[in-house]
């Protein structure tokens, strides 16, 4: 297994001083609006005019089918013909209805062959009605498909970037349907966060409230806030415009992701351990704090403070060691400490595990 290498403590203090001060997140950044959403759509079609690369009947007779079907619609008799083209393809179209969209604008429009097609590079696809959960056609799509992948052959050898039986149709099809949804008409607006939290779904309350003047949100849960418009003589639409763009502050949660097939380790900001000993190989490392306090001047107007200082002491034994670490200290002061080491990040996955495992780790473990 392949693990990629942490990045070190110098190298993180040095990316502080190089990145400008990070922007508090918007709230439509945090939030989604209730009923303002996309719709899935899907259709079956044919792309046509390949070089040699479509569906063969063998395989793929529903293939020949589709195009007979097609054929008879636009006025061409093939009842008895023994059809087998091999610049025809059977795909699937999938498509995404925006929010609000109107009669006669246009979507992208993603093709995937369904056949053992080898490559839709050069392909046009026909026609194709795109329909809805509810069965109904919302969009046709046409166009010529734009394909990123290859696939070269020769004698005896052959290569394939990408994958070639798929590609785009950049406004390919034509919203023929709209969805009725009177959002003006509305005397509330829900707001869901996308990743629930009470502090955060308090603070965009706050927020909102304090930038309009009157309590008009509420929040209802970790992961709802109501927004009540009768007090406020203006649309639904024109007071979501006017709060969307307020900074909130985002509280973060104290997690660490491994993950197993890249080998890459994410550590929250927020992640500390408690008294614990460890034990790996010949790895010794000690962790322990101690705060200093700082005394304002004579006849200042300062208070007194306590600041922390942490001290790392490393060191490797020729037998397994016992590491002591104190409480409280932060996660990233020991990841330094192995990584100075040249620990792997494989090991170092596994010390999180244990560590986890004794509840010396106070935060979410996500192993993907």
């Amino acid at each position: 297994m392949k693990w990629t290498a942490l990045l070190t403590a110098a190298v993180l203090a040095s990316l502080q001083f190089a990145l400008p001060a990070a922007a508090e997140p918007r709230i439509r950044d945090v939030v989604n609006v209730e009923g303002v959403r996309q719709n899935d759509l899907v259709g079956y079609g044919i792309v046509v005019g390949l070089n040699g690369t479509g569906d063969s009947v063998k395989n793929s007779p529903f293939t020949e089918d589709s195009l007979s079907y097609m054929l008879e619609r636009l006025g061409v008799n093939v009842q008895g013909e023994d059809i087998k083209p091999k610049n025809v393809a059977a795909v699937l179209v999938t498509a995404t209805l925006p929010s609000f969209a109107r009669n006669g604008s246009t979507i992208d429009v993603t093709v995937a062959s369904i056949g053992d097609a080898k490559s839709l590079e050069g392909g046009t696809l026909i026609l194709t009605p795109l329909k809805g959960a509810d069965n109904e056609v919302y969009a046709v799509g046409q166009g010529s498909v734009i394909v990123s992948g290859i696939d070269v052959q020769a004698q005896g050898a052959r290569e394939t970037r990408g994958s070639p039986t798929t590609g785009a149709v950049p406004n390919g099809a034509r919203v023929e349907r709209e969805i009725n949804f009177a959002f003006n008409d509305r005397s509330y607006i829900t707001l869901a966060l996308r990743n629930p939290d009470f502090t955060t779904a308090a603070r965009i309350e706050d927020t909102i409230n304090a930038a309009v003047g009157m309590p008009i949100a509420y929040m209802r849960d970790s992961g709802t806030v109501d927004i009540n418009l009768q007090a406020i003589g203006d649309s639904p639409s024109r007071v979501l415009a006017s709060i969307e763009n307020l900074p909130v502050n985002v509280a973060t949660p104290a997690r660490i992701v491994i993950d197993e097939k890249s080998g890459t380790i994410v550590l929250g900001e927020d992640v500390t351990i408690s008294r614990v000993a460890i034990a790996q190989g010949n790895i010794s490392i000690k962790i322990t704090e101690s705060p200093v306090t700082s005394q304002p001047g004579p006849f200042s107007n300062g208070e007194t403070t306590t600041l922390p200082r942490s001290q790392i002491s490393i060191g490797q034994t020729g037998s397994g060691a016992i590491a002591m670490l104190e409480e409280n200290v932060n996660l990233s002061d020991l990841i330094a400490g192995l990584n100075a080491l040249g620990v792997s990040p494989q090991e170092m996955a596994d010390i999180i595990r244990s560590m986890k495992a004794a509840g010396a780790i106070h935060a979410d473990l996500v192993i993907r």
